[in-house]
């Protein structure tokens, strides 16, 4: 395919540079003459091992060339790929000015074609830039509305500075935003020679992964760095810790937990937490990452009450009380938390949890119930037909049989406040958008 890149930075060089190795017709673009000339010469704009090499033998072979004219690029082309920067405002706000100005001169550039056309945005941008910036500045450019000819689509990199030659070819997955399968065959094209997954996805949750990863990966190292400042207070190796706990592909390294859902609880994740901070503080050391996490599993439970408010209705009915589904155990329960801030602040509440039945619960559950809670029982519903019969609104709180049974059969006059984000088997056209606020799809425990 003949391929224009524009932006000759980082990204951009590499992947010029890879798409060349692999076969394409690459013409980078860039505004600046030196980068140009650079690239000409067969000398990387930037400094990336193995790259000069690979990138001489490809202008040598005549698979890689670079201009600074927008249109003679176009014009030689089948595809634009954007791959300018984006940085950071001072407000934290990327600066998508670049992607506007390069989306308004292929737009112009397209004006004088009527073959089909493909854009890709490769730069990190948050989810509506496409939508709101390049699609639009596509169209300025251009003196119209963009139609069937011109497609669009994302497509993030995930590249790490310094083996990104490496990470080009051998990606985790290929991962393409767009509106229909024919853009995203062209867009799959590119990638024939690459071994690895291929993901079409919606436009927006493309370019919503790229921060989602990053996002990640500055926590992990945040998050080993807090570890292993607590090991060394109490004279424990943190390599040795850390070797053991990444050896867990279970529960550890794996997708459990990592599943939007609504707060945990129980009778281990908040006791430990607390602990750490606890003894983090009285060996001076502040641990900003582990002392989040409690305030931000706080803020779900308050967003859920706030939902329920909103609904400016009185009666409600929860499913599921214990702190997560196939458990009666109710210490830290969010669920127990949301009900009886609903309570305090009025609302006639019935509760269905068939795992929560105080008649039988012994031991350390039935003296929860009997000394913290003792209002609670009398909450329970035997039915979810008794509970939809109470209830204006239904309050999904964790992905059970009987939420699916509520789900089934409730009414159209039922507000549906769904705690597990469709987990529970909901459909989102029943929910008002203001009440999408938090979700349970509660993974394994740490108990």
């Amino acid at each position: 395919m003949r391929v224009s890149i524009f932006g000759l930075g980082y990204v951009g060089c590499v992947t010029a540079t890879g798409l060349a190795r692999a076969g394409h017709r690459v013409i980078g673009v860039d505004v600046n003459a030196e980068k140009v000339a650079m690239v000409n010469a067969g000398t990387p704009p930037v400094v990336e091992p193995g790259l000069e090499a690979v990138l001489a033998e490809m202008t040598q072979q005549g698979y890689l060339r670079a201009t600074t004219s927008s249109d003679d690029a176009v014009g030689e082309t089948d595809l634009a790929m954007i791959c300018v920067g984006t940085p950071g405002r001072a407000n934290g706000r990327p600066d998508v000015s670049a992607v506007e100005q390069v989306g308004r001169e292929i737009g112009s550039a397209l004006r004088r074609r009527d073959r089909a056309y493909t854009v890709v945005l490769r730069s990190t941008a948050l989810p509506g830039t496409t939508e709101g910036v390049l699609i639009p500045a596509l169209s300025a450019g251009a003196g119209r509305l963009l139609d069937g000819p011109v497609r669009v689509a994302v497509n993030p990199e995930f590249m790490r500075e310094g083996s990104s030659l490496h990470d080009f070819a051998d990606p985790p997955f290929v991962l393409v935003g767009c509106a229909d399968p024919a853009t995203a065959a062209v867009v799959r094209s590119l990638y024939d020679g690459v071994a690895a997954p291929f993901i079409e996805t919606a436009v927006r949750t493309a370019e919503m992964i790229k921060y989602v990863s990053n996002a990640f990966h500055a926590l992990k190292v945040c998050f080993a760095n807090e570890i292993g400042d607590l090991c060394a207070a109490w004279e424990v190796n943190p390599h040795d810790v850390m070797r053991v706990f990444l050896m867990d592909h279970k529960l550890n390294i794996s997708e459990a937990y990592l599943r939007p859902g609504f707060a945990f609880g129980g009778s281990c994740l908040p006791k430990d937490l607390r602990a750490l901070v606890s003894a983090g503080r009285a060996a001076d050391l502040p641990s900003p990452v582990l002392s989040a996490i409690l305030p931000s599993n706080e803020l779900q439970v308050r967003r859920a009450i706030e939902a329920v408010l909103g609904t400016r209705k009185r009666r409600v009915g929860v499913v599921g009380l214990a702190f997560k589904p196939g458990t009666d155990d109710l210490r830290e329960s969010p669920m127990v938390a949301l009900v009886e801030a609903l309570i305090g602040k009025g609302l006639d509440v019935r509760v269905i949890d068939p795992n929560v039945a105080v008649a039988r619960l012994v031991g350390a559950n039935r003296r929860y119930i009997e000394e913290e809670i003792p209002h609670i029982a009398s909450l329970m519903c035997e039915s979810v037909e008794a509970m939809l019969d109470h209830a204006e609104v239904l309050v999904i709180g964790s992905a059970s049989e009987e939420a699916r049974r509520a789900l089934a059969a409730s009414r159209p006059e039922h507000i549906v406040v769904d705690l597990t984000r469709g987990a529970a088997g909901s459909h989102s056209a029943r929910l008002r958008p203001s009440l999408e606020v938090s979700a349970m799809h509660v993974p394994p425990s740490g108990d």
